[in-house]
Formats: structure tokens, sequence, C-alpha cells
């Protein structure tokens, strides 16, 4: 988890590498921008969005926590889950649309791209409950010392005012409180978080620097 960031690297180049290609080739950025947040969920083979989807549709389904979790574990997508991954989608790319305009917006998205991953150590930390005692998540809950989340994301900050200046500082600010009342409202809802949920908070905190630093 602490090394997600790392591991997105591919991704972020990618994102980076469609930008900065549209950019050349002048491109309008609204097109560009769809493109390279499609192909970064296809680059993902679209998990997150999966769990954004599932999240959505559990928080809206019951206020019974065990009937909200047979609802994300159906695989299915309702109204809930298909408002939010239009909703999400539309704003990551009103943001990176937003954030082409400026200059060296290319490099900001795509290590907006990876620090966006670092949601993944706030769900993991120790103290956060997970709602299942199986599925993907029950492997990492609880596996991120606080210690080390407040470090990754720390180290998060610097890079983003290096690279983006205050507005990438303030934008991964945003997104790590977005990530934190996620998680608050999760775990009054369906007792702890899931792998569904970590999906969610990566895309929502994308969405979240997009339109921070746009």
């Amino acid at each position: 988890m602490v090394l997600a960031p790392l591991a997105a690297l591919p991704l972020g180049g990618l994102v980076a590498l469609i930008c900065l290609a549209g950019g050349r080739l002048g491109l309008h950025p609204l097109a560009v921008a769809v493109t390279a947040i499609a192909l970064l969920a296809l680059g993902s083979r679209a998990l997150h969005w999966d769990g954004l989807s599932d999240t959505a549709d559990g928080l809206t389904a019951s206020y019974d926590a065990e009937r909200s979790l047979a609802v994300m574990k159906s695989g299915t997508s309702g109204p809930a889950g298909v408002v939010a991954t239009v909703a999400i989608f539309g704003l990551q790319v009103a943001g990176l649309a937003s954030l082409l305009l400026t200059d060296g917006g290319w490099l900001t998205a795509g290590v907006l791209v990876c620090l966006s991953r670092c949601a993944l150590v706030l769900l993991c930390s120790r103290g956060v409950p997970g709602a299942r005692s199986d599925g993907l998540g029950a492997t990492f809950v609880g596996t991120v010392p606080r210690s080390v989340a407040v470090a990754t994301w720390a180290l998060a900050l610097l890079l983003a005012w290096l690279v983006g200046g205050i507005a990438a500082l303030v934008g991964v600010v945003c997104a790590a409180a977005v990530v934190l009342l996620l998680i608050r409202r999760v775990v009054t809802r369906f007792g702890g978080v899931t792998g569904d949920v970590f999906g969610a908070a990566i895309e929502i905190a994308l969405a979240t620097m997009l339109l921070t630093v746009s």
C-alpha cells in the first residue's frame, strides 16, 4: 500500500505522455482529457471504477450494514453507482482539461495520478477497521502504521509543491480531507472499509486533486 504511488508510475507516465502529445498536436484539451482519463481507467482494468460504483450503491442501498455489503458484493451497478461513476469521470475530465491550459500541466497531471494512490495508506492505517473478514481489502486492513501514513502524505505534499506549486499542494490537502471523510462515512455505515472503498477513494482523490489544481 505504501508503494502504491510508485506502482502507478506507468499509469502516471501514460497520462503525462498523452497530455503532452495532445498539446504538441494542438488537440482540444477536453478531447485530450477524455482520452487520458479513459486510458487511465483501462490501464487498471477499471477496477477502481468498479469499486466506486459498488461503494455508491452500498451507501444508498440500505441503512443495514449487512444488506449494504451484500449489494456491494453482487457485482452489478445500480442507479447510484452509475451516477457516481459518470459524475466522478466528468469531474476528472473537467479538472484535467483545465489543468492542461496551464504551463507544465501535463507533468502535474501525471504526478497527481500517482499521488492519488496515497489514499490507500489512509484506508489501511492501523485503527481503521475492515467491514469484512474476507475479500481483497481484508488482506491489507490495518497494515500501515499511522506514522508511515503521515510520512507518506508529507512526501506527497512536498512532491506536489515542487511539481505543481501551491495549487497542487492544496489539491493534495483537499484530497486527504475528502478521503478521511469517506473513511468516516463507510465506517459508520458498513462498520469498516472494503476493497471497493479502496477503489472509490483513489478515484475520488484524483478528482479532488485535479479540480483543486485547475
